[in-house]
């Protein structure tokens, strides 16, 4: 290890308890300290992903640039999903019927409860849509605490590493800001209202009972898995296609070879 990468690891590990407790404290601000006292040279090549990510770069930058792809892919599929149609619209992340109403779709529309079931769909969608805006300050501050070593395993981790990191660390503060938002939505929006019509049918609330269905903290699970899906597409669309690099520093830190 040379002397320069060495000092820089010592300052960043004696800095470490006095920023650990800051407020709002980014590491990009810790690597950004760390680049004015000791510059960083060229990161050797075993330390790149396979597909040269940052190769050249100094930290700092590779830091900031990992910010703003995630801020990017955060805000695009935030904004994409919270509006009208922006889940039941897309079919990769339209909320179905839980799989157990699915099993017994067809003879309960062969029983005429073919409206029923669509109502069902569409108000599940609709409180998806209402929830998700408030998942973006919760992941805003996943991206701020995000460790030094957090950032170097996302960048030359597989397509959908940022994701993985979000789910790990903000997956359950989500659930829990969204589930007062989602029972709510769901009243406004009519899921126990077409949900007590359809398990008007024998079949139906059959079904329910046997299973104990809980449609609020199925709408929640779904609503995180078609946000995360689609932060994921974002982040595979900014690491594969060069279109979606908007900015000088994505395009060096993503477009190195």
């Amino acid at each position: 290890m040379n002397r320069s990468l060495a000092a820089a690891l010592a300052l960043t590990l004696f800095a470490a308890p006095l920023w650990a407790g800051t407020a709002q404290a980014g590491w990009a601000d810790v690597l950004d300290a760390v680049q004015q006292q000791a510059p960083a040279k060229q990161a050797p090549s075993n330390t790149s992903s396979s597909a040269g990510l940052g190769v050249g770069l100094a930290d700092a930058d590779i830091a900031k640039g990992l910010k703003e792809a995630l801020a990017k892919g955060v805000s695009t599929s935030i904004a994409s999903l919270g509006k009208a149609d922006g889940y039941f619209g897309n079919q990769a992340v339209k909320i179905l019927l839980p799989e157990q109403l699915q099993k017994i779709e067809a003879p309960l529309r062969l029983a005429g409860q073919g409206q029923l079931i669509d109502d069902l769909v569409l108000a599940m969608n609709r409180a998806a849509e209402k929830a998700v805006p408030q998942a973006a300050n919760i992941l805003g501050d996943a991206v701020k605490n995000m460790s030094v070593s957090d950032a170097k395993g996302v960048l030359t981790g597989a397509d959908d590493a940022a994701t993985q990191y979000f789910r790990r660390s903000s997956g359950a503060k989500i659930g829990e800001l969204m589930q007062p938002i989602i029972s709510k939505a769901t009243d406004s929006v009519g899921v126990a209202k077409a949900y007590k019509k359809l398990t008007a049918n024998p079949l139906a609330a059959s079904v329910a009972q046997s299973y104990g269905l809980d449609l609020d903290a199925y709408v929640n699970a779904k609503a995180q898995d078609g946000l995360f899906a689609m932060i994921a597409k974002e982040e595979k669309d900014i690491r594969s296609n060069p279109a979606e690099r908007t900015t000088s520093l994505l395009k060096k830190v993503f477009g190195s070879k």
